[in-house]
This record gives C-alpha cells, sequence and structure tokens, in this order.
C-alpha cells in the first residue's frame, strides 16, 4: 500500500490504520519503504497484522522506532506457510536489500578451513578458502585465516606433513627450509617412505578431529617399540613428538572435554556493537573473532544476537551449541530453522553457572576491548583498512599488516627494514631491522627474499604473530622473489602486494601488484587505502 501526498506540507503520509485493516493474521515478511522506494527495514512476524500494527502504537516507542515509523511511506508484505520460513525469506532480503534501519552483519566472502588432500601418494595440509571441491577432508570453518595458520604452524611442529604447493612440491630437486627445521620430511626427494609418511597423516587427521589423546597413545607405543630395538635415535624423537603434543593439548585444550560449541558475546556502546565469537571444537580452541554488525540508533545486545545468530549460521555450518550472554529473541524458532537446515539439533544456551560463564565473561571482555579500539579509531585507521580490503578484494579485513623496503649507499651495506601496522596505528615494538648478508651489491631482489625469509622464518620457529597481509617496496621482480621466499616456508596464502612508485616518485602515483592477481592496480591519490 502507498501513502497519499498532503500538498499542503509536501509530505508523505502513510495511512497506517486503513492498511493494517486490511492486513492478514498469516505468517510473512514485511518491508517498509521511503518515499522514494528505498527499503528502510525488512521484517518476518509470525502474525503479519499483530506485529506491523506495534510499530504504529505510540506506547513504549523508542526513538530508533519512531525514526523509521515517520519515513514510511509503502509497506509490502509477502505471505509465507510458516514462520520458519519468513525467518529464511527475511535473511536472504536483508543481505539483498541491505536496508537501512536492519541490524546487519558485515561479513567476509568466506571462511577458511585446513584441507588435507586424498588423492597423492603424499598428500598436502593447506589453507583453504572457498569452494570445496578437491578431493580430501575440510576442517573447520575457522575463526580467521590468522587461526588456520597458527594451528598449521602447530601442526607442522608435531607431524611433519607437507604444506607446500602441489606445483612448487613436484620441481623440487632439493629439501626447501621446512625440511631443514625439521617441519617436513622432505617427500618431494624420496627422503621418506609411503608408509612412514601416512602415518604422520593419519596422526594429523586424528588431531583434528579431536583425538589427540589417543595420537599419544599410540606415539607412546611406538617409543616404547624403538627403545627395545636398541634404536635410541627414533624413541627420542617420539619422546620430543610426544612432548610437544601434550604441551599443545595443554594450551588449546579447554575444561569441559569434547564440546562442539560456538561462544557469542555481544557488547553494544556509543551507537555501535560488537560480536566476540570464539569457535570451540573437539574440546579444542580455533581462536576468537571480532565482529562488528551494522546497527542504527538505540540497539541492545538481544537485538544484536538475535540478528546476527540467523544471518551467520543459516549461510554456513553450526555447532550443535550456541552460548550467549543475553536473551535471544525467538530462540525455539531459531534453534528449528537451523536443525532443519542443518540436519542435527542446535541449542542456543545462555549459562547462569559453572565453567561456561567463565567463559562468556572472557568473550565479553574481548568485545568490548575490541569495541573500544574500534570506537577510538574507526573514523581514520579503520577507515583505512576497510578501503584497503575493498581495494585488493581481501576476503577479510587485515589485523596486521607488515611492510618492507630495502636501503643502501651506493649498493653497498644494504638494509632492510620491517615496519609493523594494526587497527590501532604502528605497533613500534615489533618493527625489526635486517643488514643483508652474501648477496651481488645493489640487488635488491635478493635482499628482498632474504630479509622475508629470516623474518618469517623465525616468527614460526618462535610461533610469532603473522601479518594478514604484506606490503613491499618494489615491483614485480621483487613480488616474485618475496612469492618464492614465502613459498619456501610453507606460507603461500599470506597476501602479498608489491607498492610500485609512480615514473616521478609522487605520492598518489603509486601501484599495486597483487600476487597472483593478472593486472597492476591504480587506485585513487585520495583513496583512505592509499593514506596507511
Amino acid at each position: 500500500m502507498r501513502a497519499a501526498v498532503n500538498s499542503a506540507t509536501d509530505r508523505t503520509v502513510f495511512d497506517s490504520q486503513r492498511f493494517l485493516a486490511g492486513l492478514t493474521s498469516r505468517p510473512g515478511v514485511y518491508r517498509m519503504l521511503n518515499d522514494r522506494g528505498e527499503v528502510l527495514y525488512v521484517g518476518k512476524a509470525g502474525n503479519l497484522k499483530k506485529r506491523v500494527s506495534s510499530y504504529f502504537s505510540r506506547q513504549n516507542r523508542d526513538p530508533k522506532t519512531a525514526a523509521l515509523v515517520s519515513q514510511i511511506a509503502a509497506i509490502e508484505i509477502t505471505v509465507t506457510n510458516t514462520e520458519g520460513e519468513a525467518l529464511l525469506l527475511e535473511n536472504n532480503l536483508i543481505k539483498e536489500l541491505r536496508p537501512r534501519y536492519n541490524i546487519m552483519l558485515r561479513d567476509d566472502k568466506s571462511y577458511p578451513y585446513i584441507y588435507l588432500s586424498s588423492d597423492q601418494t603424499f598428500p598436502r595440509l593447506g589453507f583453504h578458502r572457498g569452494g570445496r571441491s578437491g578431493k580430501g577432508r575440510y576442517f573447520g570453518p575457522y575463526p580467521s585465516a590468522g587461526a588456520v595458520r597458527a594451528s598449521l604452524n602447530l601442526l607442522q611442529k608435531v607431524f611433519p606433513v607437507r604444506q607446500c604447493e602441489d606445483s612448487f612440491f613436484r620441481n623440487r630437486s632439493r629439501p626447501c627450509l621446512q625440511h631443514q627445521i625439521k617441519r617436513c620430511t622432505a617427500p618431494c626427494v624420496g627422503l621418506v617412505t609411503p608408509e612412514r609418511y601416512a602415518e604422520d597423516v593419519r596422526h594429523a587427521e586424528m588431531f583434528l578431529t579431536g583425538r589427540s589423546r589417543q595420537v599419544v597413545n599410540e606415539l607412546a607405543g611406538e617409543m616404547e617399540q624403538a627403545a627395545r630395538k636398541l634404536r635410541f635415535e627414533r624413541a627420542a624423537e617420539l619422546r620430543d613428538q610426544i612432548a610437544t603434543l601434550q604441551r599443545i593439548q595443554e594450551q588449546q585444550q579447554l575444561e569441559g572435554g569434547d564440546a562442539d560449541l560456538d561462544i557469542l558475546a555481544c557488547v553494544v556502546a556509543h551507537g555501535a556493537a560488537c560480536v566476540n565469537m570464539v569457535t570451540i571444537r573437539d574440546g579444542r580452541n580455533l581462536g576468537d573473532r571480532a565482529f562488528f554488525p551494522k546497527v542504527t540508533g538505540q540497539t541492545s545486545a538481544e537485538d544484536v544476537l538475535g540478528a546476527f545468530i540467523p544471518q551467520y549460521y543459516l549461510e554456513r555450518e553450526a555447532p550443535r551449541e550456541l552460548l550467549v550472554n543475553a536473551r535471544v529473541l525467538d530462540k525455539t524458532l531459531l534453534e528449528t530453522a537451523l536443525a532443519e537446515r542443518h540436519g542435527h539439533r542446535v541449542t542456543i544456551r545462555q549459562p547462569q553457572r559453572g565453567t561456561r560463564v567463565e567463559w562468556l565473561k572472557l568473550a565479553a571482555t574481548n568485545a568490548d576491548l575490541a569495541l573500544r579500539r574500534r570506537l577510538a579509531t574507526r573514523t581514520n585507521v579503520q577507515e583505512r583498512f576497510e578501503a584497503m580490503q575493498a581495494v585488493l578484494e581481501l576476503a577479510e579485513l587485515p589485523e596486521r599488516i607488515e611492510c618492507f623496503d630495502i636501503s643502501h649507499t651506493h649498493g653497498e651495506a644494504a638494509v632492510a627494514s620491517c615496519v609493523v601496522f594494526d587497527s590501532g596505528g604502528p605497533v613500534k615494538s615489533d618493527y625489526r631491522r635486517f643488514n643483508i648478508k652474501e648477496i651481488t651489491a645493489g640487488d635488491d631482489y635478493a635482499a628482498m627474499h632474504q630479509a622475508v625469509s629470516r623474518r618469517y622464518r623465525r616468527i614460526q620457529k618462535e610461533e610469532g604473530k603473522l601479518p594478514d597481509l604484506l606490503l613491499i617496496d618494489g615491483g614485480a621482480g621483487q613480488l616474485k622473489r618475496v612469492a618464492e621466499a614465502l613459498d619456501e616456508l610453507g606460507l603461500q596464502d599470506l597476501p602479498v602486494v608489491a607498492v610500485s612508485k609512480g615514473p616521478d616518485r609522487r605520492a598518489g602515483e603509486e601501484t599495486l601488484i597483487r600476487r597472483g592477481a593478472e593486472r597492476a592496480l591504480q587506485i585513487a591519490a585520495d583513496s583512505p587505502a592509499l593514506h596507511l
């Protein structure tokens, strides 16, 4: 139904009484539009007449609802068979139309997994994002790319299964750096038998499915057998492997056995919201991630969680349990819809006592800290990060950027500098400088290769934090050598961008070259992305 125009004020007036008189009481979805035909809000209801009528009641109307109602020029209705169908349609319309007054999850393109191939003599463990068409198993989804890289780094210490790309694997004539630092058994050059390699693959798979205790028991049995056969070197290797695995278990295992759940803690302040999601699979903490849904006006944690859960979990896998720190509206409806979508029961629970309350408190603390950081920087740094994500078409908003540059004096005394930036600005405590050695004078390509190799080999060894984006000063030549260094370290999934200065080296004329991209990018000089 459309509104009439009041000629005296030249404003549209929506006749709510006339509209509501003819409105059905069946379940469905309603769309509220302004006088330009723009969708302001999409909602669902088990009883359309009752729900839509509530907007035009002046009792307990909050400022946000009052502002919405004042702009309504038309309301469109779609009737559904059930409220569950209405929920699914509402979710699709919100993502398609992006209404101004809806709470919307600013979601990434896809979520990362750990992939274990199965169609090779020497299978590969690696980072995966996108469609799951390859033969093998996919473990996840993980909350972020950083969580996947951290898990792969841990796995390499215990189970030396290759993580290199197949093209890199097929063209080796000698072991790479991963073998030298005891992170790979070098199947590429035949330094391990298929049988021995298969055992490492099997144990890695068991670990990823939560059977790490069983892995420890098997390794302990092998160690005892090796000692009885006087194979003391092998027994020592197994002893160290068990010790590392037990240490990882202590770091990752939660009190709660084989829990399979997500912890969702929402904090709302100053017109912004943050949902901190902690992912627990098979009792292992896979990491956490902060989401910042778009909210308008006065919004509660209940409203945010009620919108977040369907938008997030109707599109991807859901665990059997969701722990929340606020009451969720339409809880029973959401549980039913999620169960139908995923084929297993999904319980939404707000615990009141016990260990799980402590988990929620910690998640809420992290959500509060993340929101405070965002509020402090969202007008400058956050805008630049988001612009960089859009320009480079990154799947995730980068939280940590590392940048490399090479300097020298007439080709001599080359030095590489690494600076680090996160959402709070420069992280000067993580800055590093490398004196470049044993290269041909003036060879910036070799200098960049050496600096990147030394930086991330040490980070892997010391379990440091890897960046989400790597920027290097230079062009296609530097980019190629950096890509080679990262491939040798098993970091082929790390996004890398070369920043090439313009012909006159003027600011704003830089060209960006991304690894794997078909063409270079030239972006506007006033883009916030360049201001990083």
